[in-house]
Protein backbone atom coordinates (compact mmCIF):
# COMPACT_ATOMS: atom_id res chain seq x y z
CA UNK A 1 0.00 0.00 0.00
CA UNK A 2 1.52 3.40 -1.43
CA UNK A 3 2.48 5.79 1.41
CA UNK A 4 0.15 8.99 1.44
CA UNK A 5 2.30 11.98 0.18
CA UNK A 6 2.37 14.06 2.87
CA UNK A 7 4.31 10.96 4.86
CA UNK A 8 7.50 13.27 6.42
CA UNK A 9 11.27 11.88 5.72
CA UNK A 10 13.01 10.37 8.52
CA UNK A 11 15.75 12.87 8.72
CA UNK A 12 13.27 15.37 9.46
CA UNK A 13 11.42 13.33 12.24
CA UNK A 14 14.97 13.09 14.34
CA UNK A 15 15.56 16.42 13.94
CA UNK A 16 11.98 16.95 15.77
CA UNK A 17 13.19 14.40 18.75
CA UNK A 18 16.53 16.09 18.94
CA UNK A 19 14.37 19.72 19.22
CA UNK A 20 12.32 18.07 22.01
CA UNK A 21 15.61 16.67 23.78
CA UNK A 22 17.51 19.34 23.96
CA UNK A 23 14.45 22.37 24.53
CA UNK A 24 16.60 24.61 21.76
CA UNK A 25 16.69 24.37 17.43
CA UNK A 26 19.89 25.93 17.79
CA UNK A 27 21.57 22.86 19.74
CA UNK A 28 19.55 20.31 17.70
CA UNK A 29 20.81 22.26 14.92
CA UNK A 30 23.89 22.07 15.69
CA UNK A 31 23.82 18.47 16.72
CA UNK A 32 22.56 17.32 13.09
CA UNK A 33 24.98 19.42 11.29
CA UNK A 34 23.32 21.79 9.72
CA UNK A 35 22.75 26.03 10.67
CA UNK A 36 19.89 27.20 12.32
CA UNK A 37 18.09 28.65 9.88
CA UNK A 38 17.99 25.61 7.92
CA UNK A 39 16.74 23.61 10.69
CA UNK A 40 13.97 26.06 11.81
CA UNK A 41 12.97 26.05 7.52
CA UNK A 42 12.96 21.72 7.91
CA UNK A 43 10.72 21.59 11.15
CA UNK A 44 8.25 24.37 9.36
CA UNK A 45 8.40 22.28 6.63
CA UNK A 46 7.12 19.24 8.29
CA UNK A 47 4.01 21.29 10.40
CA UNK A 48 2.88 22.56 6.97
CA UNK A 49 3.66 18.66 5.57
CA UNK A 50 1.51 16.92 8.23
CA UNK A 51 -1.14 20.17 8.48
CA UNK A 52 -0.27 20.00 12.50
CA UNK A 53 1.39 22.71 15.18
CA UNK A 54 3.88 20.64 16.81
CA UNK A 55 6.33 23.15 18.53
CA UNK A 56 6.08 26.25 20.86
CA UNK A 57 8.63 28.95 20.13
CA UNK A 58 9.71 31.22 22.74
CA UNK A 59 12.37 33.53 23.54
CA UNK A 60 13.67 30.89 25.65
CA UNK A 61 13.07 27.55 23.81
CA UNK A 62 11.77 25.85 21.90
CA UNK A 63 9.14 23.00 23.37
CA UNK A 64 6.28 20.53 22.09
CA UNK A 65 2.77 21.32 21.88
CA UNK A 66 0.79 18.34 23.09
CA UNK A 67 0.16 17.45 19.77
CA UNK A 68 3.68 17.35 18.96
CA UNK A 69 4.45 15.31 22.28
CA UNK A 70 1.93 12.48 21.00
CA UNK A 71 3.50 13.20 17.24
CA UNK A 72 7.09 12.42 19.31
CA UNK A 73 6.03 9.04 20.34
CA UNK A 74 5.07 7.92 16.89
CA UNK A 75 7.94 9.32 15.47
CA UNK A 76 9.94 7.29 18.21
CA UNK A 77 8.48 4.02 17.08
CA UNK A 78 9.53 4.89 13.45
CA UNK A 79 13.45 5.68 14.06
CA UNK A 80 13.71 2.82 16.25
CA UNK A 81 13.96 0.08 13.40
CA UNK A 82 15.42 2.68 11.07
CA UNK A 83 18.43 2.96 13.24
CA UNK A 84 18.47 -0.98 13.42
CA UNK A 85 18.54 -0.68 9.77
CA UNK A 86 21.22 1.56 9.54
CA UNK A 87 23.55 -0.21 12.08
CA UNK A 88 23.13 -3.32 10.06
CA UNK A 89 24.06 -1.91 6.81
CA UNK A 90 27.04 -0.26 8.19
CA UNK A 91 28.16 -3.73 9.46
CA UNK A 92 27.44 -5.27 6.16
CA UNK A 93 29.27 -2.01 4.80
CA UNK A 94 32.10 -3.00 7.18
CA UNK A 95 31.63 -7.11 6.35
CA UNK A 96 32.22 -6.00 2.35
CA UNK A 97 34.98 -3.57 3.18
CA UNK A 98 37.07 -6.69 5.29
CA UNK A 99 36.77 -9.38 1.90
CA UNK A 100 36.21 -9.56 -1.99
CA UNK A 101 34.44 -12.42 -3.58
CA UNK A 102 36.32 -12.50 -7.13
CA UNK A 103 34.80 -14.76 -10.12
CA UNK A 104 36.48 -14.79 -13.50
CA UNK A 105 36.52 -16.93 -16.51
CA UNK A 106 39.47 -18.82 -17.49
CA UNK A 107 41.30 -15.92 -19.49
CA UNK A 108 40.88 -13.44 -17.06
CA UNK A 109 41.71 -15.71 -14.26
CA UNK A 110 44.77 -17.87 -15.81
CA UNK A 111 46.64 -14.86 -17.86
CA UNK A 112 45.55 -11.79 -16.46
CA UNK A 113 44.19 -11.60 -12.77
CA UNK A 114 47.74 -12.84 -11.00
CA UNK A 115 49.03 -9.77 -11.50
CA UNK A 116 45.42 -7.72 -10.40
CA UNK A 117 45.74 -10.02 -7.49
CA UNK A 118 49.40 -9.58 -6.75
CA UNK A 119 48.86 -6.00 -6.70
CA UNK A 120 46.32 -5.91 -5.24
CA UNK A 121 47.27 -7.68 -1.86
CA UNK A 122 50.40 -5.26 -1.75
CA UNK A 123 47.63 -2.20 -1.37
CA UNK A 124 45.19 -3.75 1.03
CA UNK A 125 47.31 -6.37 3.23
CA UNK A 126 44.83 -7.36 5.44
CA UNK A 127 41.75 -7.75 2.76
CA UNK A 128 40.49 -11.85 2.12
CA UNK A 129 40.03 -12.05 -1.53
CA UNK A 130 38.61 -15.26 -2.34
CA UNK A 131 38.60 -16.43 -6.58
CA UNK A 132 36.89 -18.71 -8.33
CA UNK A 133 37.03 -19.60 -11.71
CA UNK A 134 33.92 -20.47 -14.04
CA UNK A 135 32.76 -19.67 -18.00
CA UNK A 136 30.96 -16.05 -18.58
CA UNK A 137 27.68 -16.64 -18.42
CA UNK A 138 28.37 -18.84 -15.07
CA UNK A 139 30.27 -15.85 -13.60
CA UNK A 140 27.32 -13.34 -14.23
CA UNK A 141 25.13 -16.03 -12.43
CA UNK A 142 27.05 -15.80 -9.84
CA UNK A 143 27.67 -12.00 -9.77
CA UNK A 144 23.56 -11.82 -9.50
CA UNK A 145 23.28 -14.69 -6.61
CA UNK A 146 25.48 -12.34 -4.65
CA UNK A 147 28.00 -15.31 -4.36
CA UNK A 148 30.49 -13.00 -5.85
CA UNK A 149 31.22 -9.09 -5.55
CA UNK A 150 32.78 -8.79 -8.76
CA UNK A 151 32.84 -11.07 -12.07
CA UNK A 152 35.26 -11.10 -15.09
CA UNK A 153 33.91 -12.24 -18.45
CA UNK A 154 34.79 -12.58 -21.85
CA UNK A 155 31.52 -12.87 -23.92
CA UNK A 156 30.74 -10.58 -26.56
CA UNK A 157 27.28 -9.02 -25.04
CA UNK A 158 27.23 -8.12 -21.18
CA UNK A 159 23.92 -8.74 -20.18
CA UNK A 160 21.32 -6.01 -19.33
CA UNK A 161 20.53 -6.46 -15.59
CA UNK A 162 24.40 -6.13 -14.77
CA UNK A 163 26.60 -3.39 -14.86
CA UNK A 164 29.64 -3.45 -16.19
CA UNK A 165 33.35 -1.33 -17.24
CA UNK A 166 35.06 -2.71 -20.30
CA UNK A 167 38.98 -3.60 -18.78
CA UNK A 168 40.66 -4.80 -21.92
CA UNK A 169 39.93 -6.52 -25.42
CA UNK A 170 41.52 -10.17 -26.30
CA UNK A 171 41.50 -11.74 -29.78
CA UNK A 172 41.15 -15.33 -30.24
CA UNK A 173 43.67 -17.82 -32.52
CA UNK A 174 42.61 -20.31 -34.35
CA UNK A 175 45.28 -22.59 -34.27
CA UNK A 176 46.66 -26.22 -35.29
CA UNK A 177 49.51 -28.86 -35.06
CA UNK A 178 51.88 -27.71 -38.13
CA UNK A 179 51.43 -31.26 -39.81
CA UNK A 180 47.68 -30.46 -39.46
CA UNK A 181 46.28 -30.58 -42.99
CA UNK A 182 44.58 -27.35 -42.92
CA UNK A 183 47.80 -25.53 -41.37
CA UNK A 184 49.82 -27.30 -44.85
CA UNK A 185 47.59 -25.91 -47.50
CA UNK A 186 48.60 -23.12 -49.94
CA UNK A 187 46.22 -20.61 -49.22
CA UNK A 188 44.45 -19.45 -46.10
CA UNK A 189 40.89 -21.08 -45.15
CA UNK A 190 37.93 -19.04 -45.82
CA UNK A 191 34.94 -18.86 -42.71
CA UNK A 192 33.12 -21.29 -44.81
CA UNK A 193 35.43 -23.89 -44.50
CA UNK A 194 35.72 -24.17 -40.74
CA UNK A 195 32.00 -25.14 -41.11
CA UNK A 196 33.44 -28.76 -42.30
CA UNK A 197 36.47 -28.65 -39.88
CA UNK A 198 36.66 -30.38 -36.28
CA UNK A 199 37.01 -27.23 -34.30
CA UNK A 200 38.44 -27.63 -31.00
CA UNK A 201 35.92 -25.63 -28.52
CA UNK A 202 35.12 -24.86 -25.33
CA UNK A 203 31.44 -25.59 -23.47
CA UNK A 204 28.41 -23.97 -24.15
CA UNK A 205 27.96 -21.41 -22.36
CA UNK A 206 32.11 -20.00 -22.65
CA UNK A 207 32.69 -16.40 -23.69
CA UNK A 208 35.57 -18.14 -25.91
CA UNK A 209 32.92 -20.29 -27.76
CA UNK A 210 30.24 -17.37 -27.61
CA UNK A 211 32.33 -14.91 -29.49
CA UNK A 212 33.95 -17.33 -31.90
CA UNK A 213 30.24 -18.23 -33.02
CA UNK A 214 29.28 -14.46 -33.23
CA UNK A 215 32.39 -13.73 -35.36
CA UNK A 216 31.74 -16.72 -37.41
CA UNK A 217 28.44 -15.64 -38.40
CA UNK A 218 29.12 -12.06 -38.80
CA UNK A 219 32.03 -13.49 -41.23
CA UNK A 220 28.86 -15.80 -43.18
CA UNK A 221 26.61 -12.96 -42.89
CA UNK A 222 24.00 -15.91 -41.14
CA UNK A 223 22.32 -16.44 -37.80
CA UNK A 224 24.40 -18.66 -35.55
CA UNK A 225 26.04 -20.92 -37.76
CA UNK A 226 26.10 -25.32 -36.91
CA UNK A 227 29.03 -26.04 -36.55
CA UNK A 228 28.24 -30.34 -36.82
CA UNK A 229 32.32 -31.60 -36.65
CA UNK A 230 32.81 -29.50 -33.36
CA UNK A 231 34.41 -31.11 -30.54
CA UNK A 232 33.75 -29.50 -27.18
CA UNK A 233 36.53 -29.61 -24.71
CA UNK A 234 36.40 -28.12 -20.85
CA UNK A 235 39.68 -26.15 -20.74
CA UNK A 236 42.06 -24.53 -22.51
CA UNK A 237 44.76 -27.07 -21.55
CA UNK A 238 42.89 -29.54 -23.25
CA UNK A 239 42.50 -27.83 -26.15
CA UNK A 240 46.02 -26.77 -26.48
CA UNK A 241 46.74 -30.72 -25.59
CA UNK A 242 44.39 -31.78 -28.53
CA UNK A 243 45.20 -29.48 -31.61
CA UNK A 244 49.34 -30.51 -30.90
CA UNK A 245 48.11 -33.95 -31.19
CA UNK A 246 46.84 -33.19 -34.53
CA UNK A 247 43.19 -33.67 -33.15
CA UNK A 248 42.08 -30.75 -35.02
CA UNK A 249 41.50 -26.85 -34.99
CA UNK A 250 42.25 -24.83 -31.19
CA UNK A 251 39.89 -21.96 -31.18
CA UNK A 252 41.14 -19.94 -27.82
CA UNK A 253 42.86 -16.87 -26.74
CA UNK A 254 45.44 -15.64 -28.16
CA UNK A 255 47.59 -15.13 -25.07
CA UNK A 256 46.54 -19.26 -24.41
CA UNK A 257 48.52 -20.03 -27.79
CA UNK A 258 51.49 -17.67 -27.69
CA UNK A 259 54.09 -20.16 -25.91
CA UNK A 260 52.81 -23.15 -28.65
CA UNK A 261 53.12 -20.83 -31.16
CA UNK A 262 56.62 -19.40 -30.72
CA UNK A 263 57.89 -23.00 -29.96
CA UNK A 264 56.53 -24.26 -33.16
CA UNK A 265 54.03 -27.04 -32.10
CA UNK A 266 51.51 -24.89 -32.97
CA UNK A 267 50.69 -22.99 -35.87
CA UNK A 268 48.35 -19.56 -36.53
CA UNK A 269 46.16 -20.46 -39.53
CA UNK A 270 45.10 -17.48 -40.99
CA UNK A 271 41.34 -16.55 -41.80
CA UNK A 272 40.32 -13.64 -43.74
CA UNK A 273 37.34 -11.96 -43.27
CA UNK A 274 36.99 -13.62 -39.26
CA UNK A 275 38.77 -11.69 -36.40
CA UNK A 276 36.85 -12.75 -33.44
CA UNK A 277 37.82 -9.95 -31.39
CA UNK A 278 36.29 -9.59 -27.56
CA UNK A 279 35.73 -7.21 -24.92
CA UNK A 280 36.95 -8.15 -21.03
CA UNK A 281 34.63 -7.04 -19.04
CA UNK A 282 34.21 -6.47 -15.54
CA UNK A 283 30.54 -6.78 -14.13
CA UNK A 284 28.93 -6.56 -10.64
CA UNK A 285 25.13 -5.69 -9.30
CA UNK A 286 23.87 -2.56 -8.94
CA UNK A 287 24.78 0.92 -9.84
CA UNK A 288 28.45 0.39 -8.10
CA UNK A 289 30.48 -1.87 -6.68
CA UNK A 290 32.65 -2.25 -3.51
CA UNK A 291 35.31 0.00 -2.86
CA UNK A 292 37.71 -2.75 -2.80
CA UNK A 293 36.11 -4.52 -5.99
CA UNK A 294 36.39 -1.15 -7.39
CA UNK A 295 39.97 -0.76 -6.52
CA UNK A 296 40.07 -4.23 -8.58
CA UNK A 297 38.36 -2.76 -11.91
CA UNK A 298 41.12 0.24 -11.24
CA UNK A 299 43.82 -2.21 -11.55
CA UNK A 300 42.52 -4.34 -13.97
CA UNK A 301 42.43 -1.20 -16.63
CA UNK A 302 45.83 0.02 -15.63
CA UNK A 303 47.85 -2.82 -15.56
CA UNK A 304 45.92 -4.00 -18.83
CA UNK A 305 48.88 -2.54 -21.42
CA UNK A 306 51.56 -3.44 -18.19
CA UNK A 307 54.54 -5.83 -19.25
CA UNK A 308 54.18 -9.00 -17.34
CA UNK A 309 57.05 -8.21 -14.86
CA UNK A 310 55.34 -4.83 -14.16
CA UNK A 311 53.02 -4.49 -11.00
CA UNK A 312 51.77 -0.91 -12.02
Amino acid sequence: MPLPPWIPDLGSLDLLLSVAELGSVGKAAHEHGMSQPAASNRLNRLERRTGLALLTRTTTGTTLTPVGEAFAAWARDVLRPAQVLASNVEALRRSRGARLRVAASLTNAEYLMPRWLLVLRHDHPRLEVSAVVANSHDVCDRVRSGQADIGFVEMPTVPQDLSHRQIDTDELALVAAPTYPAARRSFPLRPADLLTQPTLLREHGSGTRDTFVAALAGALRTGAPKLPYAIELGSTATILATARAGGGIGVISARAASADIQNGSLVRLDVPGLRPIRALNAVWLGAAPSDSAMHLVELAHQLRNAPDTALR
